[in-house]
């Protein structure tokens, strides 16, 4: 069976699990939206309630529509460590996203909002830290061409996403390895492809450019119609077992370990493993110190790694930080994984039932 995003079907009863997770927080609030950092070029806003772009999985054909022109504005040039200067041509994807996508809106906060109280206010301000300690170092060599910083350039989706789900203590926090260049670079939200995150979890914010783009992974934002297989399936099989994302976020999160795309020359998608290896240790030393220090601020009691990347740095995370937290793996969604293109929502939901964490989705189902 396929791992398209939305299918429906009864889950299969889970699997027998050796272990209890700690007692269920309190429902999660619906906070109200944070209206991010200060103004700038955006592209790809799309506020609450927009008309989609169509179901997940729509995308343009390759090469269609695209004309030169000039490209959208840009977020000024951050720190060399970020990315390589390059300017490409915009396209007509490009300018019908913004021009369909950007609303009007007053002038933004100087402040993101992170200062306020609260688990989420607390969870950004983390967040910005990791920030801050990225920009400082040094420039990242070949084969990277281009970094892409989405909790810079995305700052305020992301924050709409941290702050509406993420206000209480988490059993559970799913980890991804990075952002892919059609998820989190587009929007901010991990694994975010832009339908999903747009028209189910309902994030809105305006996204800039980042300070270097790469001609061909433009960044588009909220109204991106090229979908990312990995984020369509994984929001998919999350839409699946809980129709109301609340459901889903009353026990659970989902997060990234590092925050940062790497683009190669080509446009290629580089996983941090390809990196040169001195700057590669320096990155994963910052990012395993961080994700420990995130665990320990939502009270996680089981890190769910998607795919072995992510399993393996979070165990080599949590045992370097003495964090006794539980740490397990579930086969990533990528179609480059064999596994996943055979049927990736069941086996998925397979290994969610050994794990003990489909029980307690849909416990949450019932009691709705």
């Amino acid at each position: 069976m396929g791992g398209g995003a939305g299918r429906g079907g009864t889950p299969p009863p889970p699997a027998k699990y050796h272990g209890k997770l700690r007692a269920p927080p309190r429902d999660v609030a619906r906070p109200r939206a944070d209206k991010g950092p200060g103004p700038g070029p955006r592209v790809g806003h799309v506020g609450k309630g927009a008309e989609g772009a169509g179901p997940p999985g729509f995308q343009l054909p390759a090469g269609a529509g695209r004309v030169r022109g000039e490209g959208v504005g840009r977020a000024a040039a951050g720190p060399a460590g970020l990315g390589a200067q390059a300017r490409g041509d915009g396209s007509m994807e490009e300018r019908e996203a913004e021009a369909a996508g950007t609303v009007t809106e007053p002038a933004a906060v100087a402040k993101a909002g992170e200062d306020e109280g609260g688990l989420a206010g607390r969870f950004l301000r983390l967040e910005r830290e990791q920030s801050v300690l990225l920009q400082a170092l040094p420039p990242f060599g070949e084969p990277v061409s281009h970094v892409y910083h989405p909790l810079d350039y995305a700052w305020e989706p992301h924050c709409d996403f941290v702050r509406r789900y993420c206000c209480t203590p988490k059993r559970v926090l799913f980890l991804g390895m990075n952002p892919g260049p059609f998820g989190m670079a587009q929007t901010g939200v991990p694994f975010g492809e832009a339908w999903h995150v747009r028209e189910w979890l309902q994030v809105a914010g305006g996204v800039k450019k980042p300070p270097s783009e790469h001609p061909k992974r433009p960044v588009l934002g909220l109204a991106c119609q090229r979908a990312e297989v990995s984020g369509a399936r994984f929001w998919g099989l999350v839409r699946t077992l809980c129709p109301d994302p609340h459901l889903f976020f009353r026990h659970c999160f989902v997060h990234n370990h590092c925050p940062l795309l790497f683009l190669a020359s080509s446009g290629r998608n580089l996983p941090p493993t390809e990196l040169p290896p001195a700057q590669r240790d320096r990155l994963m030393v910052l990012c395993d110190r961080m994700l420990a220090r995130a665990v320990g601020l939502l009270g996680v009691g089981l890190v769910v790694g998607i795919g072995r990347y992510a399993e393996r740095r979070a165990r080599r995370a949590l045992a370097a930080s003495g964090l006794a937290v539980r740490v397990e793996g579930l086969p990533h969604p990528s179609p480059r994984n064999p596994r996943a293109n055979r049927g990736w929502e069941e086996l998925a939901k397979a290994r969610l039932g050994e794990l003990g964490v489909l029980e307690l989705l849909e416990e949450g189902v019932r009691r709705r």
